[in-house]
């Protein structure tokens, strides 16, 4: 087996000759691990592609494998949870959406987005320790892991928002142009769901606690998340604003805007939320990057 220091991401790749007429002997790659904090290194994760795509199909292939119902578990998640929503928040607390949107799409249509996020923090949290054998047998960028998790996430993500397209329109409600903004809202849950699944994955390395720490994290975020009640309860403009930290506050507020022509425009939350989301991403890739050095070692 390969010591820490040959298997460890981030590392530099450097051709040196060996031994007598090294001119005629095929070079020798020693990979050894960068000092201090590593760069992303994007450029090797792009050389990486055709692993990645690899990665994302065997979590695909693992998600679904000796079910009954297989991917129909995309669409039942959100359904039966809506339907839960629409009778405690909807019926008993009298929880009524701007425009007359039905409660049950108002939920529906947060739901989507949301729970492709937290499928993708919950299983991004748990890959790097899933994929152990692997990490410590052969030298790959570990940024890959992670990140097929999270990208596969998009087919689920998919068949549930083809049922959200086929209620909505059952209901009458066409999309109108602002419609052209969902691929962004998308973009926007999927670099949340990756900027904290980067820090679980990797703390969860260190810290096996993580794995039960995730369940609460995901239901607290839950509700601090306008899915089951409208951001309008909060007036202030300045408050909305903070709210927006959270960064799937903005995601779930632009896809109703963007879905539905009478849902109030999100405002400073977007904004707010970008930036939150951004800062996640890029300081998750870089204690990743940073704490991948001892993976092979500790997973």
């Amino acid at each position: 087996m390969q010591s820490s220091k040959h298997s460890t991401a981030g590392a530099d790749n450097r051709e040196r000759p060996t031994g007598h007429g090294a001119a005629d002997d095929p070079p020798v790659v020693v990979i050894e691990p960068r000092q201090g904090w590593a760069a992303l290194g994007l450029g090797e994760l792009w050389r990486y592609r055709e692993l990645l795509l690899f990665l994302v199909w065997r979590d695909l292939k693992v998600r679904y494998k000796q079910t009954l119902i297989g991917a129909a578990w995309a669409i039942i998640q959100p359904v039966f949870t809506m339907l839960v929503f629409t009778l405690f928040f909807g019926r008993l607390a009298g929880i009524q959406p701007s425009g007359n949107l039905p409660y049950w799409l108002f939920a529906y249509s947060a739901l989507v987005p949301w729970t492709f996020f937290a499928n993708g923090l919950a299983q991004s949290a748990d890959s790097l320790v899933g994929s152990a054998n692997l990490i410590r047998k052969v030298y790959f960028p570990r940024l890959s892991i992670p990140l097929a998790t999270v990208l596969a996430g998009l087919v689920d993500f998919a068949l549930s928002f083809t049922v959200l397209v086929v209620l909505m329109l059952a209901q009458g409600y066409v999309p109108g142009p602002q419609a052209l903004w969902l691929p962004a809202f998308l973009l926007l849950a999927l670099t949340t769901a990756l900027g904290v699944g980067l820090w679980l994955s990797a703390l969860n390395v260190q810290y096996r606690d993580v794995r039960y720490l995730v369940p609460f994290l995901v239901q607290i975020l839950l509700f601090a998340t306008p899915v089951a009640y409208p951001s309008s309860l909060i007036q202030s403009e300045f408050w909305r604003a903070i709210y927006g930290l959270n960064p799937m506050a903005g995601v779930v507020e632009g896809f109703r805007w963007a879905l539905f022509a009478g849902a109030p425009a999100p405002g400073a939350i977007v904004g707010v939320s970008a930036l939150a989301a951004l800062l996640l991403l890029v300081s998750g890739g870089f204690y990743f990057r940073r704490m991948e050095l001892t993976f092979a070692d500790v997973v």
